[in-house]
């Protein structure tokens, strides 16, 4: 186990590694533009994201809970367990001739919003890890 730096250290790094993970989805379908058949595919991982805040961050849920009439109720499914991102098809575009339902002007798009928000969460995880580093810093200067 190494030093954590700030709860948000890792939820940045988890952020960050969806993004690129969609970032690859997008490439993948901008890729298979001429393929036959083809549906275009994406990744949701937004309510995954507010799970892992709410657990580091102790945020009660605003799911009712289950009452526990019994001991012997069986437990409710933690809520981090059944979150993961999800793989869907982006099916709203009319398909081609061949099938292929891939809009390149969709798939572009969507790839430059992705990269502002990657490059957005680089530069919180550079002023995160630049805040404890300044820390550090000050601290040496005390002795």
């Amino acid at each position: 186990m190494g030093i954590e730096i700030s709860k948000t250290h890792s939820l940045l790094a988890q952020a960050m590694d969806y993004r690129a993970a969609r970032q690859d989805m997008i490439a993948s379908n901008i890729a298979n533009v001429d393929t036959p058949y083809y549906k275009p595919r994406d990744i949701s991982f937004q309510d995954a994201l507010i799970a892992k805040e709410n657990e580091l961050y102790k945020n009660p849920s605003k799911q009712l809970q289950m009452a526990m009439t019994n001991p012997r109720d069986l437990k409710p499914k933690e809520e981090s367990e059944s979150l993961k991102p999800t793989l869907f098809f982006r099916d709203g575009h009319m398909a081609r001739n061949d099938g292929n339902s891939v809009d390149i002007d969709v798939e572009t798009t969507e790839m430059s919003k992705n990269s502002i928000m990657f490059n957005a969460l680089v530069m919180a995880n550079k002023k995160d890890s630049a805040i404890f580093n300044s820390v550090i810093d000050a601290s040496s200067k005390i002795n």
